[in-house]
């Protein structure tokens, strides 16, 4: 999330809660993809990570990209921690370890999100190679410690490191040495949100395998094809992974609002400085549980925005969905993970079809592939069968679904040779983690600075 909402309308009643995310409903021909995609910074020259202050920091490159951009700042206690386009073209953010982050415009077509996304890592290139600096498209950081790590100046994650030990054993690790693609998508109405939604949670663990793409932790192979995946499997289950209700058939965007308010707060905002929230859910919020503590005690529509911010199932239900289950990695992944969504939830038929597909798989079934597969990858067995048979039916559904939609570029092609790099990775039969590792012991001689060069942007 690039920066936190200020809304001072006050909240009445539940309804405004709810009808916060009612407010996402549009028509299918105003169907928008936002890509977001995050990426390590390193020094070139020694391969180390890339702190925030200093003249080749991560601040200097802030500066440089709002110099090529002409983006607007986003400041946290008067320093600069992000950028954003005030004619809504997306916006620069940084995660807790470093971890440059686009988060993308609504647009139309995998056409256009992929060349935002050449676009900005042209960018991203011209600036840091002045500076020394390399990025790269990976799910984790592939060597460094977590006391190596450095930490960002945001007064939210300051917020979040000091309480998720306290939730969980992989908090730490998620927020500072994890990377992700993530694709928001749109809905119509409660109906097609809650279809998309069901399809989505049951559909990411395969998400997961298809994208598998960190399995080297602090130097060397760590075991895993997802150590990402992994780590999320005990970060702050509260308010993380598979959604119980969501397999439900009568699910609303009130059960989704009532989950929420009984989930910790990470903070409140008012006149620009953080408060500390973590010691109260939204709805002891509501019921007055901070008089006293802060100025405003009055929750506002901004502060449920930043609540459902900070929420972190598989997928993330706001004013659209986003769908959480990837691992960072390469250029052609950052399309490919639209694309792949896309392809099975935004043509009718595909989605039908994708439903009918996953109708009968219970909570547990996918909770038990969830746990698996960030070890065992396509081997992860489910039914009959095993998780690399599931990847294929889905590839070959989105593409089906992308052709259906008929979005064409200047050359003629539709959106489906996007899928490229996930119908490689089916056809192989093993996860691009897998091949990473075979790389490295063999031809890359165990030598991290090759499996930084093959990575880097």
């Amino acid at each position: 999330m690039a920066r936190d909402t200020t809304d001072l309308a006050p909240i009445s009643s539940m309804d405004d809660l709810v009808g916060h995310m009612k407010g996402g409903e549009k028509p299918a021909e105003n169907f928008r993809i936002g890509t977001e995609h995050e990426k390590f910074g390193y020094y070139v020259d020694d391969l180390s990570p890339v702190p925030y202050d200093g003249e080749r920091g991560i601040r200097a490159i802030l500066d440089g990209m709002r110099s090529l951009s002409g983006w607007e700042p986003i400041v946290d206690d008067g320093r600069l921690i992000g950028l954003y386009s005030e004619e809504g073209m997306g916006a620069i953010s940084l995660e807790p370890g470093g971890q440059f982050e686009l988060s993308g415009a609504p647009l139309e077509t995998i056409h256009a999100t992929c060349r935002e996304s050449n676009a900005h890592l042209a960018e991203v290139r011209a600036v840091a190679k002045e500076l020394g600096i390399g990025f790269l498209g990976i799910g984790s950081s592939p060597s460094w410690t977590l006391a190596e790590t450095p930490i960002m100046p945001k007064s939210r994650y300051d917020i979040m490191r000091r309480y998720m030990p306290k939730v969980g054993t992989r908090g730490l690790d998620m927020m500072l040495r994890t990377a992700t693609i993530q694709v928001n998508l749109d809905f119509s109405d409660e109906a097609d949100m809650r279809r998309k939604m069901r399809v989505g949670m049951k559909l990411q663990p395969v998400a997961s395998a298809l994208f598998a793409h960190s399995p080297f932790t602090e130097g060397k192979p760590n075991g895993l094809v997802s150590w990402r995946s992994e780590v999320w499997k005990d970060v702050d289950n509260q308010r993380s992974g598979l959604l119980p209700f969501v397999f439900e058939e009568d699910f609303t965007y009130r059960h989704y609002a009532e989950w929420a308010l009984d989930i910790p707060m990470y903070f409140v905002t008012r006149n620009g400085r953080y408060h500390d929230a973590t010691h109260v859910t939204f709805r002891q919020f509501m019921d007055g549980a901070l008089k006293g503590e802060i100025d405003d005690p009055e929750p506002q529509m901004g502060d449920w925005t930043n609540h459902l911010s900070t929420l972190f199932p598989d997928v993330r239900l706001k004013r659209f969905l986003e769908m959480r289950g990837a691992d960072g990695g390469p250029w052609r992944r950052i399309c490919a993970l639209p694309a792949y969504w896309v392809g099975l939830l935004y043509d009718p038929a595909t989605l039908q079809a994708v439903d009918d597909m996953t109708a009968d798989w219970s909570f547990e079934e996918v909770q038990a592939m969830r746990d698996a597969v960030p070890r065992d990858g396509f081997r992860t067995k489910f039914r009959d069968g095993v998780v690399l048979e599931l990847a294929r039916a889905t590839v070959e559904l989105a593409s089906k679904g992308l052709k259906a939609r008929g979005r064409l570029n200047e050359e003629g092609n539709d959106e489906s040779f996007f899928l490229a790099p996930l119908e490689e990775v089916v056809a192989r039969g093993t996860t691009s983690a897998e091949e990473l590792v075979r790389l490295y012991e063999g031809q890359w001689e165990r030598s991290m600075p090759r499996l930084f060069k093959h990575l880097s942007y």
